[in-house]
């Protein structure tokens, strides 16, 4: 269990009746809490019947009668309360089954309050680099792409990574009037159809595409009655055709819509729709409350009479519209959903002062609310006359409130800027935190709790503060103390390389998992978002989200810094080093290339792109294929080919169209064969989005990593797959480049956003990491071999899929090791770990017990030959990335290691025991948890009900084994023979007596190659003479 102070404890020990002390807590005073294995064992024994089909019961007062005899200690008073916990429902009577229920669901209980007392420890506020002028309205996580969203008053809307580094921001404006004029209320996500949804002042609600580069508004929801200032949107995850999109406005109406076709169209689109896909299809109103639209209807109702609806919301588990406001009545209305699903009934809480927030957790079936009045008040939903439980301790009106769902805690913030949390079950406040916001009198504040990703975002006007959770470390062996970025291996020196945010880089030997050395600080206090090698690996290359790519030996020393940024700080995503030039991509939509032969300087600016800008969105990968093929992919899902010799790009692949690029200017995309969304008509709809993109809904087509399958080498001829890419909501791809075609796509991760992955160098196996730490590793050999007109879906055969961590996984590489692959993968759990395809342990570097990799792969023969053939090809390398006149250090370029590290050769190795993460191990250790038996003891089978089937006694001894015979009797096994007389070896005769003459070398040899080297040296010396006559007749 999770704390053995809180949790109910079973006592092993076989000692009757522990000793009790005056300052022992109450509860471990119980008697359940002090009976040991070897006591349940006999009351288990006095329920035992006769016949397997009968059931011995007790009485309270046979029960009290024979315990204390058959126990042999304890008193009738303790058993006889015992009794009455176990005897719930008050039948009168006990038994096994009964008894071994209530200690089960003890423990349960126990352990679940153990948890909700666990205190979050809580990184220092920060504050992000927002750009928002005004208030900030809303914060929502994109879970499809991983990304945030902010939006403010000013229609600004804030695009963020995952990594909470801003991307993009762009203006969210209306026609209707002008911007001055104009205000955003509030913004929600369409999760299941990629698109977002923005309320304005001027009574409007715009839906926007988020697949788009430019956020294109596709409708136009106008002729509303009063201004929407709240929205919210569910969508069914089992049919997620089936969504609800509730808002509130001014004049105290709560309306929804409830589409019916969303992954189909939201709303109907005219016929004209189709020769204009960009054009915005403006709704009116009132076609819906006519029922115009039959892919959607309305709800209303108006119990708030005239108030502002500030907050709203639809939960599924009470099938209701909870909507809320700031009047003392009808503050809290549940608009229950009837039969038909197109009437609503409503009941409401009266609440003195109203509220400025409300949230509910469905487990726990409560309702909490944020009140004016300086309280948080728990409600059942289904009783409306008076709270089931207040929480006091705020000294200000409360702001905000929200479940922390998992450990059934609430967050409250009040407006004195006092955060706390609280024990549910308690309602006590377990954390107090005194914020340090900026003092103003006037101030907007907006609470929003990432239970994912433990983070706590609290706005304050236009200011966003973050307050990160602190992971808990106490159990987890980390390999750096930072996030870890990117991992590489260096064949060479059999070394893997890994970073992380805090710009320090460490390497590892493979095959032990010691620590060789660390740089620190190499870009600063920037963090290091990507590295790679060159050709020979001898110099390794650093990206930083500072806007530099720095060039450094293994010494630590910087021979060069590229400058990638040149107006600043960019977030590098990839560096791909090609034979002659170094291409670093990036949250950009141009490549900036860097030619190594102009490395003459220590500062390197970057070169001419000759190719342009041919991407629409900002490219986030790239590969090669020799001799001169580039493929770069984006987060539009377009993946450009490029001629990397002429730097001009020919070709765009995307999931749902192709397009040549025959100029700069042509961007008119073509349906792919057997890949294009096909037009849906309707007898009764006017062409749903018939010729839109109207774009799948289940997923993005993000490209987070491109791979060549370089080994195929016949593919140009034979067709099959040449190019994978992975992504947009953990789909991978496979490609043939020749015939521009896609071949194959697989849902490789469901429902955890974007993933990454790594091939071997022989194309067998394939990796792949998602945002929650699990691995795939898939067989890909003889997968999309041969080209086929219709794309295959079904996915290769996976080989093992395990947790190695526990937050995202940020980088992964497959290497060779004694005809071996091994996978290697970095987390933002701050661990880098290592394992092989075939179910191998999982070992994590800096665990204390260093590992000998080699022992769990014994070299066959067949390795060896596969391990020569290798090598052979390895020695045809690429020139140089850096000249040896390029090696020599300038006066101005400074070591990074200090004396500290020059003279430690291992550092900041956190002690742990190895461990295996691997998928059999978790197996095994859940069978254990389940069938773990609460007791030790003899051995009791008879029984036919659940309970008494279980085996609670000790392991059975094991038979004594007879001593082997050479023990009993050492002297007949091991007794000296008597020595015989051995026949003596005769002496062979000294050299000098058998030599019969003088040795000369010339007899080794036979006489025809003596011969032959006469004949040789003869005609050398006749050639020689007549080139000595000639020269002297010229002469």
């Amino acid at each position: 269990m999770s704390s053995p102070s809180h949790s109910l404890a079973l006592n092993k020990g076989s000692q009757p009746g522990p000793d009790r002390t005056e300052g022992e807590d109450h509860g471990s005073c119980l008697l359940e809490n002090q009976l040991s294995v070897g006591d349940f064992v006999k009351i288990q024994r006095a329920f035992e019947p006769l016949e397997p089909s009968q059931t011995i019961c007790m009485s309270r007062e046979e029960f009290m009668q024979r315990m204390p005899e058959i126990v042999g200690w304890g008193t009738k008073e303790e058993y006889g309360k015992l009794f009455d916990k176990v005897d719930v429902v008050q039948d009168g009577f006990i038994n096994w089954d009964k008894l071994t229920s209530f200690m089960l669901l003890a423990l349960y209980e126990n352990d679940e309050r153990a948890k909700a007392t666990v205190v979050p420890q809580w990184k220092e506020l920060e504050f992000l680099p927002v750009k928002h002028k005004d208030t900030i309205q809303k914060v929502i996580f994109l879970k499809s792409s991983s990304r945030y969203l902010t939006i403010s008053k000013e229609g600004l809307l804030g695009i963020w990574g995952e990594n909470l580094k801003l991307q993009e921001t762009l203006p969210i404006t209306s026609d209707a009037i002008k911007l001055k004029h104009l205000w955003v209320t509030s913004l929600v996500s369409l999760e299941n159809v990629n698109k977002i949804a923005v309320a304005f002042t001027s009574k409007e609600i715009c839906f926007y595409d988020l697949l788009s580069k430019e956020f294109p508004c596709q409708y136009k929801l106008q002729g509303l009655k009063g201004t929407p200032i709240c929205l919210d949107y569910w969508y069914d995850p089992l049919d997620a055709n089936e969504s609800i999109l509730s808002f509130g406005d001014i004049t105290g109406k709560v309306q929804a819509i409830a589409f019916t076709t969303a992954l189909i169209s939201l709303f109907e689109r005219p016929a004209s729709a189709c020769e204009d896909e960009e054009a915005t299809v403006t709704i009116n109103w009132a076609e819906l409350l006519s029922g115009y639209h039959k892919c959607c209807y309305t709800l209303e109702h108006k119990l708030h009479h005239g108030d502002w609806v500030r907050q709203v919301t639809y939960n599924a588990s009470l099938d209701a519209i909870i909507s809320s406001t700031t009047n003392n009545t009808n503050t809290v209305v549940l608009a229950w959903r009837e039969k038909s699903k197109k009437h609503l009934k409503m009941t409401s809480f009266n609440i003195a002062q109203g509220i400025h927030a409300f949230d509910y957790h469905s487990r726990l079936n409560l309702i909490a609310t944020a009140g004016i009045n300086n309280k948080v008040c728990l409600w059942n939903p289904y009783v409306v006359s008076k709270p089931v439980g207040v929480l006091w301790g705020h000294s200000a009106s409360v702001l905000a409130v929200q479940f922390f769902a998992t450990r059934k805690q609430l967050f409250s913030f009040s407006k004195d800027k006092i955060l706390r949390l609280w024990d549910i079950q308690h309602q006590l406040s377990i954390q107090r935190i005194a914020c340090s916001l900026p003092k103003s009198q006037d101030f907007r504040c907006l609470f929003h709790f990432d239970e994912a990703h433990g983070r706590l975002f609290i706005s304050f006007n236009h200011q966003l503060a973050l307050l990160a959770m602190e992971r808990d470390t106490s159990k987890r062996v980390k390999s750096h103390e930072n996030a870890v970025t990117c991992v590489l291996y260096s064949s060479v020196l059999k070394q893997v390389i890994s970073s992380d945010v805090g710009s320090t880089v460490s390497f590892w030997t493979i095959d032990t998992g010691r620590k060789i050395k660390q740089f620190t600080g190499c870009h600063g206090n920037a963090e290091i978002s990507t590295m790679a090698l060159d050709a020979n690996e001898t110099r390794l290359l650093t990206g930083s989200t500072d806007g530099t790519v720095k060039v450094w030996d293994f010494n630590g020393y910087c021979h060069h810094t590229l400058n990638v940024g040149q107006e600043g700080a960019v977030d590098i995503s990839q560096i791909l080093v090609l034979k002659k030039t170094i291409l670093v991509i990036g949250w950009d939509r141009a490549i900036t290339v860097f030619r190594p032969q102009n490395f003459n300087q220590f500062f390197i600016q970057p070169g001419e792109w000759k190719g342009g800008i041919q991407h629409r969105d900002d490219i986030l990968c790239a590969a090669f294929l020799p001799p001169h093929t580039l493929v770069t992919g984006s987060y539009d899902g377009e993946i450009v080919l490029w001629n990397n010799n002429t730097e001009n790009a020919h070709y765009v692949l995307h999931p749902d169209y192709q397009r040549l690029l025959k100029a700069k200017s042509d961007t008119v995309p073509q349906k792919l064969l057997g890949c294009g969304r096909s037009c849906l008509s309707h007898p009764d709809q006017a062409t749903l989005g018939a010729c839109s993109f109207e774009t799948d809904t289940k997923y993005n087509n993000a490209v987070m990593r491109l791979c060549f399958l370089e080994a195929r080498k016949h593919i140009a001829a034979t067709g099959g797959a040449n190019l994978v890419s992975c992504g947009g909501s953990g789909y991978v791809r496979f490609w043939d480049t020749f015939k521009k075609q896609l071949l194959a796509e697989f849902l490789a991760h469901s429902g955890v956003g974007s993933i990454i992955m790594a091939t071997n160098k022989l194309n067998r196996y394939l990796a792949t990491g998602d945002l929650d730490g699990w691995l795939k590793i898939w067989n890909i050999e003889e997968y999309c071999l041969n080209s086929s007109k219709s794309k295959i879906t079904q996915a290769p055969t996976l080989i093992r899929s395990f947790q190695p961590h526990e937050d995202q996984i940020t980088s992964l590489e497959i290497c060779e090791l004694s005809g071996h692959s091994l996978i290697i993968s970095s987390s933002a759990d701050c661990s880098v770990c290592v394992t092989d395809a075939c179910g191998s342990p999982v070992w994590i570097f800096g665990q204390a017990k260093h590992w000998q990799i080699e022992s769990f792969f014994p070299l066959s023969k067949k390795d060896t030959n596969v391990i020569g053939s290798e090598i052979r090809e390895e020695t045809i390398r690429e020139i140089p990335l850096l000249s040896n006149e390029e090696s020599c250090l300038e006066p101005t370029e400074l070591s990074l290691l200090d004396k500290k590290n020059k003279d430690e050769s291992i550092c900041n190795i956190r002690p742990s025991e190895l461990i295996n993460l691997g998928i059999q191990y978790k197996e095994r250790n859940i069978y254990k948890k389940k069938t773990h038996s609460l007791y030790n003891g003899e051995v009791i089978q008879k029984s036919s009900s659940a309970f008494r089937s279980l085996s609670i006694g000790a392991l059975k001894e094991l038979p004594e084994v007879n001593t082997p015979a050479f023990l009993l009797d050492p002297e007949k096994y091991f007794r000296k023979e008597p020595e015989e007389d051995c026949p003596r070896i005769p002496e062979l005769p000294s050299l000098s007596e058998t030599l019969k003459a003088v040795f000369v070398e010339k007899n080794l040899f036979p006489k025809d190659i003596l011969d032959r080297e006469q004949r040789a040296k003869q005609l050398y010396q006749e050639t020689s003479s007549d080139v000595k006559i000639k020269r002297n007749k010229n002469m």
